[in-house]
């Protein structure tokens, strides 16, 4: 059957958390871009509408509850270094509830809330393209 990203062009959901100005990111264990601070995320599932996805994505990543969340782009990641290619439709949410943990340790590291003005680094490509998708979308 082959692996989404792998085999064949993933599709995948990645959501921009926002709270106080500040972006949520976690650092990834595992490719594509291990190390690297990413937004929460990953594939969806056959049947799952990709809002869905989002949403039950970035519950299991962080332990939040999320509320209404709002589409505001898409991107396309070709990761030649991890032969990867993931093809993502990006939401925001703002409206959540509790504090993040690590509840991932084996697919997450490290987490934290970080201004957009100053982004940790190494910084996925799925980040840059989720903030530039946030700038375009005037919701920064």
């Amino acid at each position: 059957m082959g692996r989404p990203g792998v085999d064949f062009p993933g599709f995948g959901v990645g959501l921009v958390i926002l709270r106080d100005d500040r972006i949520l990111l976690y650092k990834r264990v595992n490719a594509p871009e291990a190390g690297y601070w990413n937004i929460v995320g990953g594939k969806v599932d056959h049947m799952e509408p990709a809002e869905k996805a989002a949403r039950r994505e970035a519950e299991e990543e962080t332990g939040l509850t999320i509320g209404w969340i709002e589409r505001i782009g898409m991107t396309e990641q070709i990761i030649d270094a991890d032969r990867q290619h993931w093809i993502s439709i990006l939401y925001l949410a703002r409206d959540i509830e509790g504090e993040p943990q690590l509840t991932e340790p084996e697919k997450l590291s490290d987490f934290g809330w970080f201004p957009l003005s100053d982004l940790p680094e190494p910084l996925s490509a799925f980040t840059k393209a989720a903030i530039s998708a946030l700038s375009s979308a005037g919701r920064a």
